[in-house]
């Protein structure tokens, strides 16, 4: 078994915004589709869980991005296990261009959860053993993420049947699109994402109303850092926390730095 995989791909157009450059949520697919065909190679899909009575299920993820992509442009994900231990499995990325330079890296938090409970189980008392690479692409302790002190813009979602992914929840990608629909216009309209960071902390399901939120911490001439809160209409229930930070356009190409802030 391979401790790490390759997947290259090709931008298509309609993984690309207004502006020609990919979607943010289009990045977190491009990572997700990596993961799934390393999992089914070492014999870890979701199928493979559910003779078990289990499934994957995402706890962080953050993403940092030092370039964006064009359509057309071909790019490869990189992906590995880096650690096992407890509940929780790290999966770690690296997205290349064609030239082999590194536009983006990822880290992010798994868990296996029993279908009936919905609660996480010890991994190496459930799964058999997987090569690791203890490589981190980011170093990152999963630290909880803040809540939004002020609330800047709102914005109501309903859950639709095409939000649903194989577990019959909301797709992680869905939720940084809508994390992404709730920063205000005038910091989209001259900034792009260079960091977010995803802290789950409940299910969304079909019909559900949702509420995201964004408040606006700092702005200065380097970047804007927003905290978000993403929250169930009906009952209150926090399912999401988000922290992401954004450069400006630059006047040429309009690519983007990234690095990490704060």
């Amino acid at each position: 078994m391979e401790d790490s995989f390759e997947h290259a791909l090709r931008i298509r157009s309609y993984e690309v915004d207004c502006t020609g450059s990919v979607k943010p949520a289009a990045l977190f697919n491009f990572l997700q589709d990596a993961a799934v065909s390393h999992v089914k190679q070492l014999g870890l899909s979701v199928s493979d869980l559910r003779k078990m009575n289990l499934t994957w299920v995402i706890s962080r993820f953050h993403l940092r991005l030092f370039h964006y992509l064009r359509s057309n442009a071909r790019i490869t994900v990189r992906t590995w296990p880096s650690t096992c231990e407890g509940f929780f499995s790290c999966r770690e990325y690296e997205i290349l261009d064609d030239a082999g330079t590194v536009i983006a890296l990822a880290t992010s938090s798994w868990a296996a959860v029993n279908l009936d409970s919905r609660r996480p189980v010890r991994l190496k008392d459930h799964l058999p053993d997987f090569p690791l690479r203890p490589e981190r692409a980011i170093e990152d302790s999963f630290p909880s993420l803040p809540a939004p002190c002020t609330i800047d813009h709102e914005q109501r979602f309903r859950v639709r049947r095409s939000d649903l992914d194989i577990n019959c929840h909301v797709n992680h990608a869905v939720y940084v699109d809508w994390m992404v629909e709730t920063v205000p216009a005038h910091i989209t309209a001259g900034y792009r994402l260079a960091e977010i960071e995803v802290g789950f902390r409940g299910e969304a399901l079909y019909g559900d109303k949702l509420v995201c939120r964004c408040g606006i911490v700092s702005v200065t001439p380097e970047y804007v850092q927003c905290t978000h809160q993403l929250v169930n209409e009906a009952n209150g229930k926090e399912l999401t926390r988000f922290r992401s930070v954004w450069r400006p356009l630059t006047i040429a190409g309009g690519e983007t730095g990234g690095g990490n802030v704060g």
